[in-house]
């Protein structure tokens, strides 16, 4: 295509790059002779529509923001060409290297140099976060950002290019999702197509550590879902758990904007990495009243939920039918009516197992108390309650023990997600309060209180 003019304005210089139906060149605009960057997107064969829907989102983002270290909006115009159909985007040219080419030239950072990158890019998270919709990034690695030349103490100009797969809150609550990134620097929520704010502060995380160690993330060890990247990296203390609180698999224990990240990146000493939550997270629902004798945690139910509506639904046809026959079996003669009825008790256990079920979910709760005596658990519903397992002394607690979300594999390696779970371990007996609470954050509140009235250090057997 060199030589080539594009939309009667635009001589190709050169292939920058060139995948799956998109192709990115160096043009020359006749107009003002100022060189400029084209994506080029074709209906080849492998176009997809979802390709078009993101190639149209990225004009559409670009040309409503206005940022120094962000590419401009120039043009977009669709390519009809005998040896090509398709749409360009054409923006503002950077003469710059991508972090990626940096590395492999050889050139090497120190602390204070990737801090200054890393503040730079915070700066401009915090200007598409603040925009109306916010502007999500999506894919920020190595080679989406430039770097211009060094200039005295400044490791050099900051840039950050290629918004392919930028999205919208907006775009998500009223559309599908697509799910769009690089392995290695896609956090975990990213890979079920939800993506937030503390999503880009993840990959910026991962980004970072590809520049203290030079190895892309994902070929770094990992455990728990967390990059190790520490004996790779000569770094401080504290600037090691800034990039650990950046890199935190769990939404709820990350740094959650980036105006909070510069502020504990400025301050370390102030905002060292959280291993539990220790306050009760906001919106809470579950009650917990201490004292130096008694501790009791009330766990409410979620509620009506419409998941729950089948299962009510089945138990009313269900008891409604075992009624039916209960009734007709009484009807028939002695003896004989006895024993169909005795036939119909396991039908009205089921029953009554399925009432109970979609009734403790709207209206039930589950209660763990404990005392200078003894431990209990219970699923209380109205007046009713039941004991699981059933009490055991307070002395003979020998444990605490929680474990955060986590995934593990299935015997034909399907990677599933285990929730977290919390467990107060009794001998062979465990008061489980994890399955009726989603919410990690309130989990991790719930195990420092139980640690700190108990006496008992917290043990995650996963890490150990």
């Amino acid at each position: 295509m060199i030589g080539e003019i594009l939309g009667e304005r635009y001589e190709v210089q050169q292939l920058f790059g060139k995948k799956a139906g998109r192709r990115t060149l160096l043009a020359r605009d006749l107009q003002t002779q100022e060189l400029v960057v084209i994506k080029l997107l074709s209906f080849s064969s492998d176009f997809e529509w979802d390709s078009l829907k993101l190639f149209e989102r990225e004009a559409e983002t670009l040309k409503n923001l206005a940022h120094p270290s962000i590419p401009g909006y120039l043009n977009y115009f669709e390519v009809n060409l005998p040896t090509i159909k398709g749409f360009a985007l054409v923006q503002t040219y950077i003469r710059a290297q991508t972090l990626e080419q940096c590395l492999k030239t050889g050139r090497t950072f120190t602390e204070a140099e990737v801090k200054q990158i890393a503040k730079a890019l915070l700066e401009i998270l915090v200007y598409l976060h603040r925009l109306y919709p916010p502007v999500i990034h999506r894919d920020i690695k190595p080679s989406n950002i430039l770097l211009g030349e060094r200039s005295g103490n400044s490791v050099g100009q900051v840039y950050l290019v290629d918004f392919g797969s930028v999205q919208t809150v907006l775009a998500t609550e009223t559309g599908t999702r697509t799910v769009v990134g690089t392995y290695g620097y896609m956090p975990p929520e990213q890979f079920g197509g939800r993506t937030v704010a503390a999503s880009d502060l993840y990959s910026l995380g991962a980004t970072l550590i590809y520049l203290v160690t030079g190895t892309h993330p994902a070929d770094l060890p990992q455990k728990d879902f967390r990059i190790q990247f520490e004996q790779l990296a000569n770094l401080s203390p504290s600037f090691s758990n800034w990039l650990k609180w950046m890199i935190e698999p769990s939404l709820e224990r990350r740094l959650s904007s980036a105006e909070q990240t510069i502020a504990a990146l400025e301050k370390p000493q102030l905002t060292n990495l959280p291993t539990l939550v220790v306050g009760k997270p906001d919106g809470s629902k579950i009650q917990l009243t201490k004292n130096g004798d008694s501790l009791e945690i009330i766990v409410p139910l979620d509620g009506f939920d419409p998941s729950i509506i089948f299962t009510g639904f089945f138990a009313i046809v269900w008891n409604s039918f075992t009624l039916f026959w209960t009734i007709s079996t009484l009807s028939t003669p002695f003896l004989i009516n006895i024993l169909f009825a005795l036939l119909s008790l396991p039908f009205w256990g089921v029953g009554f197992g399925m009432m109970y079920k979609f009734l403790f979910n709207l209206f039930g709760r589950i209660c763990l108390r404990l005392n200078s005596e003894q431990i209990t658990l219970t699923w209380e519903l109205f007046a009713w309650k039941f004991y699981r397992p059933r009490a055991s002394p307070r002395q003979s607690i020998t444990k605490l023990v929680y474990i955060p979300k986590h995934f593990t594999k299935d015997s034909e390696g399907t990677r599933i997600a285990v929730p977290a779970q919390l467990d107060i371990c009794v001998g062979v007996k465990k008061y489980s309060i994890g399955g009726a609470i989603k919410s990690e954050a309130e989990l991790e509140w719930l195990a420092q209180e139980l640690s700190d009235w108990l006496g008992l250090p917290i043990i995650n057997p996963i890490r150990s």
